[in-house]
């Protein structure tokens, strides 16, 4: 066999380096573009959300003058103007919340899940009251995380869980235990269950296994499950008809 030719063999690595900083520049060049739209796009939810907050602001307001200076059929229809426009801000902000999540630069930083329960408890404590629910815990450890994204998805469970058990006392156990390189937290009520041909679709946006009897725009978990994923989690149920359900939920120790 005989020798390679040198030069040749230049020839084909430099070809290959140009052909590779063609394509290193073309991604580069791609990824600003990416970057750059998703900021547009950023600013146009936002802003959209604005306007659309304030619109909604003002059929509240003016609806709700008017049917205190009205009576009868008029004052109804006046009072369901200002319930849609009160459910139509609410599903705007749970809409936000849900896209908002994964999309910023926020850093992890050790949080104390003590201080973050305490906080979620403190959003709940008015529907905890009107159900008289009992919500106890372990000792929860710090994690690596974002604070304020954590209250959500705790808050969350927790109204969850007390707002759709059937049982008159509604209990709710919040805990944690080491597994491995992860803590996994839990969440488990004394509710009715979730029946197992149900539970695939809980965490998917916009589906509700309840009517319009319960409040919420079928986004709560399926925010929870995003903003746990975004934090490096996992997030998963398990429930047996009849006697509750458990949500888990993972992060870093801290």
């Amino acid at each position: 066999m005989g020798a390679a030719d040198p030069n040749r063999t230049e020839d084909e690595i430099e070809r290959l380096s140009k052909a590779l900083d063609a394509e290193t520049r073309a991604g580069l060049d791609l990824r600003r573009q990416l970057d750059r739209a998703g900021a547009e796009f950023e600013e146009f939810v936002s802003m959209a959300a604005h306007n659309l907050r304030e619109s909604l602001r003002d059929i509240a307001s003016y609806s709700q003058l008017m049917a205190e200076t009205s009576d009868g059929a008029a004052g109804e229809y006046l009072a369901r103007i200002q319930d849609g426009a009160a459910n139509a801000q609410s599903l705007l902000g749970a809409v936000v919340d849900y896209w908002a999540t994964g999309t910023g630069e926020r850093p992890f930083s050790p949080t104390d899940m003590e201080a973050v329960l305490c906080q979620a408890l403190l959003s709940a404590d008015k529907l905890i009251a009107e159900r008289s629910a009992a919500v106890t815990q372990d000792p929860l450890p710090a994690v690596m995380g974002d604070f304020e994204t954590l209250t959500k998805v705790l808050h969350h469970l927790i109204r969850n869980a007390v707002e759709y058990c059937g049982a008159v006392s509604p209990r709710v156990h919040i805990s944690c235990k080491r597994e491995a390189l992860e803590c996994v937290f839990s969440v488990a009520d004394n509710g009715p269950g979730i029946e197992p041909a149900f539970q695939g679709r809980l965490f998917a946006p916009f589906k509700r296994l309840h009517g319009k009897e319960y409040p919420g725009h079928g986004l709560g978990l399926a925010f929870c499950k995003k903003a746990i994923e975004c934090q490096g989690g996992r997030m998963w149920m398990e429930s047996t008809p009849g006697t509750g359900s458990t949500f888990y939920f993972t992060a870093i120790p801290a």
